[in-house]
């Protein structure tokens, strides 16, 4: 099954992503996370299939984190806060996001990539 890959083209970390699945030949699609963010529904499906807690899925290097103040207002949120957070500008999320449906990476992490991915 094809891996669905959410990037943003300028990251770097995505760049680097995407080479290694490149050089691994395998088969994904991509989903600018800026133009097509992930809906909530699709943002919650993500944060449990990942196993992590939603405060992983904040770009918490980036520009728009900072200016909106975001260590505060996730600070006390609950998850559902969170999502609704994220669902609302695609470069609050953390890239690349990886899923092949059943399990999901966030970041990329060379090892975590070739155990979850190889």
């Amino acid at each position: 099954m094809a891996l669905t890959f959410y990037w943003y083209p300028s990251c770097g970390t995505c760049k680097k992503a995407k080479k290694w699945l490149d050089e691994n030949k395998l088969e994904y699609r991509t989903i600018h996370i800026v133009d097509t963010p992930p809906k909530k529904e699709e943002i919650k499906e993500l944060i449990e299939k990942s196993n992590l807690p939603a405060k992983k899925f904040f770009n918490t290097s980036g520009k728009k984190y900072r200016e909106l103040n975001m260590k505060e207002k996730i600070k006390d949120a609950d998850t559902e806060e969170m999502v609704e957070l994220l669902a609302s500008d695609g470069m609050l999320i953390k890239r690349p996001i990886v899923t092949d449906g059943l399990n999901v990476t966030v970041g990329f992490k060379e090892e975590t990539f070739n155990e979850n991915w190889l």
